[in-house]
């Protein structure tokens, strides 16, 4: 399928950059363009139906009540849920994750339990459970990566022992891509009563996600980066796993009653988790992405990335100044480095040409005792990418024989 026909959809893909280039867009990992159809429903709520959420006995606060459980239920479709009220809004796929660790994992865990990660897992996946290991006292460890950077059924089985109880894990990581044997995971993990929670940041953007199907029991992502704005994300987690979860955050919308001596009763899943007024653009524009994306098809979506990264990993590996440290993930991001330029000032030439990319540790520092290298600079595709702009990304590499010739020409 020919997805080039969808670049008209994105104005940001129109414009040039400061230094007067056309834009090659390769930062996709860190947040994606948005289509006409999420901008349109977005400023629509703004300009046209304002008002509060499950506030209000007027019209035009029935018809935001509308559209925002409607958002929730077009999410709760787009990942197979098996009903809405497992969709709660979070702020992103850091705040759902935070809420696994902080909301449901801190009273379901004691001293001595442990929970499973791995050194390729963003911060999101990471600081939370070292944080509630310092508060009660639970320890984090780690499933090997095999020799491409992947999380094998094999380690995860030499991992788990008798003091298992959460394996956390991206379904797609953000350095080292690769699609994790999630099913396999879970069959595993359920037949010893161990939860499984999924980070689906890079994953639920790029591929068909089936949470009925994978079976596990939590998955966060966030809608910044499929194609919806900013500060709205989703936990999904079963309805029994959700209502055993404690909110993190008490106010306004989140309870049913509460008196004077400090009795509260709490509603249902998923208002409970949501105190406060809402992010009610963000759903809803988040909603308009959930349906665009799958008017394209996610199965196509993915079939053009594959093709697309199989593109660039065969241009940039004939370029000998390169380095490429996860050429064999069939998604996700590319990992790479020029020989002898350091990732920031590699950025920073590309730049120069007009293609932006993300240099550093990508907010996975621990990576850097697998990869043995601190800093790498980061490609990461989505379907509005075409091999012009995988080319164009490869021109620039050759320059890296020069770094400071081809910078100051």
């Amino acid at each position: 399928m020919d997805m080039s026909i969808y670049r008209h959809d994105f104005p940001m893909l129109k414009g040039k950059t400061m230094q007067g280039q056309p834009l090659v867009y390769l930062d996709n990992g860190a947040t994606t363009f948005k289509p006409q159809p999420v901008i349109n429903a977005v400023v629509d709520y703004l300009s046209s139906y304002t008002a509060n959420a499950h506030r209000g006995d007027y019209d035009l606060s029935a018809v935001v009540d509308e559209r925002y459980e409607t958002a929730r239920a077009d999410i709760a479709k787009f990942i197979h849920a098996k009903r809405k009220e497992e969709v709660v809004f979070t702020s992103g796929t850091t705040d759902s994750l935070n809420l696994v660790a902080k909301g449901f994992a801190k009273t379901y865990l004691q001293a001595g339990d442990e929970v499973l990660i791995s050194v390729a897992e963003h911060a999101s996946n990471t600081l939370p459970w070292f944080d509630l290991a310092q508060e009660i006292g639970c320890t984090v460890a780690y499933i090997d990566l095999d020799e491409h950077g992947c999380i094998t059924m094999e380690n995860v089985k030499k991992a788990v022992n008798e003091h298992t109880k959460i394996i956390s894990l991206a379904h797609v990581t953000n350095v080292l891509g690769h699609v994790l044997p999630v099913r396999e995971i879970c069959d595993y993990a359920h037949e010893r009563n161990i939860i499984v929670c999924i980070d689906g940041a890079q994953s639920v953007p790029h591929m068909p996600v089936d949470v009925q199907k994978m079976d596990c029991d939590f998955l966060a992502f966030s809608g910044h980066k499929m194609c919806g704005p900013t500060g709205i994300g989703v936990l999904y987690g079963r309805y029994e796993l959700l209502k055993q979860t404690k909110p993190t955050r008490s106010g306004g919308g989140n309870n049913a009653r509460y008196n004077a001596c400090g009795s509260v009763s709490l509603k249902n899943p998923p208002e409970k988790f949501e105190a406060g007024t809402p992010n009610i653009e963000g759903a809803i524009g988040l909603g308009a992405a959930v349906n665009y994306l799958s008017q394209i098809g996610m199965d196509n979506i993915m079939a053009h990335e594959i093709e697309l990264r199989r593109y660039a990993i065969e241009k940039l590996s004939q370029i000998d100044k390169v380095q490429i440290y996860n050429p064999d993930a069939n998604l996700g991001p590319i990992a790479f480095n020029i020989k002898g330029v350091f990732s920031q000032d590699a950025a920073s030439l590309f730049n120069k040409y007009g293609v932006a990319v993300r240099a550093g540790q990508h907010c996975a520092k621990i990576l850097d005792e697998y990869l043995h290298v601190t800093n790498t600079v980061r490609a990461s595709l989505y379907f509005y990418n075409t091999k012009e702009d995988i080319d164009k990304l490869a021109e620039v590499c050759k320059k890296g024989d020069d770094f400071l010739d081809a910078f100051f020409e």
